[in-house]
């Protein structure tokens, strides 16, 4: 069914960006087989409107003309259905390649293809590869949670959203409701940032804490959604970015270099330790314990307590 009406509307949109004047529906139903097979008149203008309909949601410009015996013909003008030529420099192709090689991770592959395919009838000159790496380094955005995708297209159409979410301080996760603002890549890791009802405040959302499934809840934000801006700086205060204060700690020597590249000091203790001083914010303590028995929280007192907790609920399972 779905390859048939495919097929139809294919033919249809080629009849009307083929012909240089207006045809009827009698010269339209003549051309294209589906229609004769219609059973009665009836049965064809039905399928003709919704098709046509279909057509336009699908962004085709179909003109309707009257001629001088007031007969209505369509055609489609291929001026009215041709996009300006593109033109995207090295960089910009460079950041839809990325764009591109996220989405096919995200098991958006299709769209992402087919993207780039009407990019290309577009004009987007032959000799530029979004795909291509332009540089010595080639940065890549791995995408692996399976909330990625369900979040994206929330994001998007703006509709609320409950999950399952384990803060990395409990045992067992708890049920959020939240209305997603936007996703954002950090460290590797991706982040929700969106309004949390239950709790009536901006909250930040590592997408591999999300357990089960993301279901859609409702209509509408309760909550005025920021501009960009803020809300990157609210990801990156989240995780961690902004630091207001410094902490001490030992690490174990040749492990640790994000660590390290981080640290305002370094002094060598010998027996294999390493003493630094890093910045220290909010999700410190997150991305402290990831490095496990290589390092230890030395002060200020708090940071160690959160670290503590975090490896506590860890063993707990």
């Amino acid at each position: 069914m779905a390859i048939a009406k495919a097929e139809r509307l294919m033919n249809l949109a080629l009849c009307l960006l083929g012909t240089r004047r207006p045809l009827s529906k009698r010269e339209l139903r003549e051309s294209i087989e589906a229609y004769l097979e219609a059973g009665n008149d009836d049965s064809f203008n039905r399928m003709f409107e919704r098709d046509k309909d279909d057509l336009r949601e699908l962004g085709l410009v179909i003109a309707t003309v009257e001629n001088l015996d007031g007969e209505v013909g369509y055609l489609a003008r291929r001026d009215s259905n041709r996009l300006p030529p593109i033109t995207l420099d090295a960089e910009e192709a460079a950041a839809l390649g990325l764009a591109a090689k996220v989405w096919q991770q995200a098991r958006l592959a299709g769209a992402a293809s087919g993207a780039l395919q009407k990019l290309r009838a577009a004009g987007l000159p032959e000799d530029v590869d979004p795909y291509e790496a332009h540089g010595a380094l080639e940065p890549r955005i791995p995408v692996h949670e399976a909330a990625f995708e369900p979040l994206m297209l929330a994001c998007r159409d703006r509709r609320p959203v409950v999950f399952d979410y384990r803060k990395a301080t409990a045992a067992h996760p708890g049920t959020r409701h939240v209305e997603p603002w936007a996703l954002e890549c950090w460290r590797g890791h991706w982040y929700l940032a969106g309004w949390d009802r239950d709790r009536g405040a901006e909250r930040v959302f590592r997408l591999s804490r999300i357990t089960g499934k993301v279901r859609s809840r409702g209509t509408g934000f309760t909550a005025p959604v920021p501009d960009v801006v803020t809300v990157r700086e609210t990801v990156a205060s989240w995780a961690g970015e902004i630091a207001d204060r410094s902490a001490l700690i030992r690490l174990r020597s040749g492990s640790g270099y994000p660590l390290r590249a981080k640290a305002t000091a370094v002094r060598e203790l010998g027996d294999g330790w390493d003493e630094l001083e890093i910045p220290y914010g909010h999700g410190l303590d997150a991305w402290l314990v990831e490095f496990g028995p290589d390092v230890l929280v030395l002060e200020p007192a708090e940071l160690r307590a959160d670290v503590v907790d975090r490896l506590r609920a860890v063993a707990k399972g």
